[in-house]
C-alpha cells in the first residue's frame, strides 16, 4: 500500500507542476498589468523577454538604469502596454513597471506614515535632493535634523531614514522629512528615560556637542546639559580641555525637569570635593610647599595639590617694601615654601605668606637702631612727600621733604636725591607698632642758620648779592647758602624810579640789578622762624650820623677845607630816613 501511495503523490505533484505551466503559458494579460518576465536572450540594442505569451517581447536597453546588470535567465518586472501590436508582438516597459510599483509603495508608506530609506544626492536651494526607489525627492533643510545643520555637504552620499510628508503623483513631486522620525523617537526616549532617571543617579552619556558654556550629552538618546562649571573642581577655560565629541562619560544626574523634559548632569560630582578637608589638611600657621602656576600684578598663585591653589599676595612676599612686582622674587614653575595665613572655604581661597618663612627684621629693631643714630642706606623710592631709603633688607625708612634740605624748600625729593643713590641719614623716630622709621637727610650737616647766627649778630653790616627782584623787595644771598629778604620799605632807592633826564633820551641804569652787591645791616635774627631781617636804610642812617658828627667838628675849620658836597647832596636830595625825594623850593624873583 505504501508504494501505491507514493506513486499517487508523485502523480499529484507532477499534475500541479503541469497545471502551473499551463496557467503561465496560456494566462490572460491586459494592458496595464505588471507581470514577471524572463530574459531569454541579450541583443546589442536590447533583450528578448518571455512574459508567458505565445510571442516573446522586445525590451530596449534604455529601459534599464545605467550600470544595471543584465543576464540571460534574469527575472524582471514589466508593464504590459499592448498584449499584441500590429506585428503580433507584446509591447512592454520596465521603467513604467518600476514607476507604478514605486508609487504604489510611496502611497502605502504615506498612508501608513511609515519610514523609507533615502540616499542624499546633492545640495539644492533650501535643502537636499534625495533618491527613494530611483525617484528624486526633496528634503527641506529644516526637516533634516532636530538642530540646524551647518554643513549639508557632509550628508551627500549618506542614506537617511525619512518619512513622506507630501505626495503628488501627477507632478511626480515628493517631499520627505527626517525630523519627524527623530522627534517621535526622541519623545519615546524621553518618556522612557524620564520615567526611570532621577536626581542623584549615575548614568552613561555620550558627548554630542561642545560649546563655550558647556557640553551637550545624550542619555539613551535624550539630550542633557553638562555645564562648564560642573566639569571639574578645577578651573576650566574651555570644555574642549576635558572632553571630545563622541566620548562616553559617566555622569551624575543633578536636576530633572519633568514638565519641560530637561536634564542637567555633572562630571565633577563623581569625585570628592577637594576643599571638604582643606582646613584640616592645611591648618592656619602650617608650612606648605607648592608650585607657582601663574603670576599677576597683585601676587602669585601656588598649586598645593590638584584643584587647590593658594595666593601669595605681593605684600606677603618680602619684609622688604621695595618689591613692586611678584616677578622680582618668583617665576612660574618655582617650587616654594609658604605659611598658611587664612582659609576661606566658601570662596575657595587660601592666603599664603612667603616672607613668614624668614625672620622678621623688625623683631630686633630696638637692639639694632636708636634715635639719633647715623645710618647708611640706598634710595629705593621717590614719592611726592619724600624718599624711601633701605637701611638693610626689610628695614626701609622715610625721609620727608622738609628733612631733605636746610635752605631749600623741596617740592619733590628728586630735586635732591635720585633712585639707587647711597646716602647717610640720621634716625629721627622709630615706630615699632606701625613698622615705620623716620630719617633725616639734612641733619647730617650742621644747620647753616645756626652757623650764621653764631658768626653774625644784630647790627652787623654784611654784603649780599641780589638774586631776585620783585614788587615787595629784594631777595639776596647770604653766607652759608642762606637767603634773605630786604623789604621795599628798607631800601634807600625806589624800585619804580626811572631816573630819566629831560635833556637826554637814553635811560639810566635801574637802581638795583640782579647779580650786583648791596651793603645791608642785620636788623634781627629769628631762629625759631628761621628769618633774618635786613635793611639798606639802616646802613645809610649810621653813615649819616657819622657825617653829621664830622660836619659839627668841621664848622670850626677854615672854609676852604670843607667838602663841597655832602652825602645827602650825593644822593640827590634823598633823605636817609625817607625814601621820597625832598621837593626843592623855588627862588622868588
Amino acid at each position: 500500500m505504501s508504494d501505491i501511495n507514493q506513486t499517487n503523490n508523485l502523480k499529484s505533484q507532477k499534475g500541479d507542476e503541469y497545471l502551473d505551466l499551463y496557467s503561465y503559458t496560456f494566462r490572460e494579460l491586459n494592458p496595464g498589468d505588471i507581470v514577471k518576465g524572463r530574459i531569454v536572450r541579450c541583443l546589442a540594442n536590447g533583450v528578448i523577454v518571455d512574459i508567458g505569451l505565445k510571442s516573446e517581447a522586445f525590451l530596449p536597453l534604455d529601459e534599464f538604469s545605467p550600470g544595471e546588470e543584465i543576464v540571460e535567465g534574469q527575472e524582471i518586472s514589466v508593464l504590459v502596454e499592448e498584449v499584441e501590436n500590429k506585428e503580433g508582438i507584446p509591447v512592454i516597459s520596465k521603467r513604467k513597471a518600476e514607476t507604478k510599483i514605486a508609487w504604489k509603495i510611496f502611497e502605502e508608506k504615506f498612508a501608513n506614515k511609515e519610514s523609507i530609506q533615502a540616499k542624499v544626492i546633492n545640495k539644492v536651494k533650501g535643502g537636499l535632493t534625495v533618491e527613494i526607489h530611483g525617484f528624486p525627492a526633496f528634503l527641506p533643510g529644516s526637516q533634516v535634523d532636530l538642530k540646524p545643520v551647518i554643513n549639508f555637504d557632509e550628508l551627500i552620499g549618506k542614506t537617511l531614514e525619512v518619512r513622506i510628508l507630501n505626495l503628488n503623483p501627477q507632478k511626480r513631486n515628493i517631499v520627505v522629512s527626517r525630523r519627524v522620525i527623530l522627534e517621535e523617537r526622541l519623545l519615546e526616549a524621553r518618556k522612557r528615560v524620564f520615567s526611570q532617571v532621577k536626581p542623584g543617579d549615575i548614568v552613561e552619556a555620550t558627548v554630542t556637542g561642545i560649546a563655550d558654556f558647556g557640553v551637550f550629552v545624550e542619555i539613551d538618546g535624550v539630550p542633557a546639559l553638562l555645564h562648564i562649571s560642573d566639569l571639574s573642581w578645577d578651573k576650566v577655560v574651555h570644555p574642549r580641555e576635558l572632553v571630545q565629541i563622541g566620548q562616553q562619560l559617566k555622569v551624575k544626574v543633578l536636576t530633572v525637569d519633568y514638565e519641560n523634559y530637561r536634564i542637567t548632569v555633572g562630571l565633577k560630582q563623581l569625585t570628592p570635593h577637594p576643599w571638604e578637608a582643606v582646613e584640616a589638611k592645611y591648618p592656619i600657621g602650617s608650612k606648605v610647599t607648592g608650585k607657582v602656576t601663574s603670576i599677576v600684578d597683585y601676587g602669585a598663585f601656588v598649586e598645593l595639590e590638584p584643584n587647590i591653589e593658594g595666593l601669595i599676595h605681593i605684600s606677603e612676599m618680602s619684609w622688604d617694601r621695595s618689591v613692586h612686582h611678584p616677578s622680582q622674587i618668583l617665576k612660574v614653575g618655582d617650587i616654594v615654601s609658604a605659611v598658611v595665613l587664612n582659609i576661606d572655604r566658601d570662596n575657595r581661597k587660601i592666603s599664603l605668606g612667603l616672607k613668614q618663612t624668614l625672620p622678621d627684621p623688625w623683631s630686633m629693631i630696638d637692639e639694632k637702631f636708636q634715635i639719633g643714630q647715623k645710618v647708611e642706606g640706598r634710595v629705593v623710592g621717590l614719592k611726592n612727600f619724600g624718599a624711601f631709603v633701605e637701611i638693610e633688607p626689610g628695614i626701609v625708612g622715610l625721609v620727608r621733604n622738609q628733612d631733605l634740605s636746610w635752605t631749600k624748600k623741596v617740592r619733590h625729593p628728586r630735586e635732591v636725591l635720585k633712585r639707587n643713590q647711597k646716602i647717610e641719614a640720621i634716625i629721627l623716630d622709630i615706630d615699632r607698632e606701625l613698622r615705620q622709621l623716620t630719617l633725616g637727610y639734612k641733619q647730617i650737616q650742621e644747620d647753616p642758620f645756626y652757623t650764621f647766627s653764631t658768626e653774625y649778630k644784630v647790627g652787623d653790616k654784611i654784603k649780599a648779592r641780589i638774586v631776585d627782584i620783585n614788587s615787595a623787595g629784594l631777595i639776596v644771598s647770604l653766607p652759608h647758602q642762606l637767603e634773605g629778604f630786604v623789604p621795599k620799605s628798607q631800601l634807600v632807592r625806589s624800585l619804580d624810579e626811572k631816573n630819566k633826564k629831560k635833556d637826554q633820551e637814553v635811560q639810566e641804569e635801574p637802581p638795583y640789578q640782579i647779580g650786583s652787591e648791596i651793603e645791608l645791616q642785620i636788623t634781627f635774627i629769628d631762629y625759631d622762624n628761621r628769618k633774618i631781617g635786613l635793611s639798606e636804610k639802616a646802613v645809610y642812617a649810621s653813615e649819616l650820623k657819622k657825617e653829621r658828627k664830622k660836619e659839627t667838628v668841621e664848622e670850626f675849620e677854615p672854609e676852604e677845607t670843607k667838602p663841597r658836597f655832602t652825602l645827602e647832596d650825593h644822593l640827590g636830595g634823598v633823605s636817609i630816613l625817607d625814601t621820597e625825594p625832598k621837593k626843592k623850593k623855588k627862588n622868588k624873583k
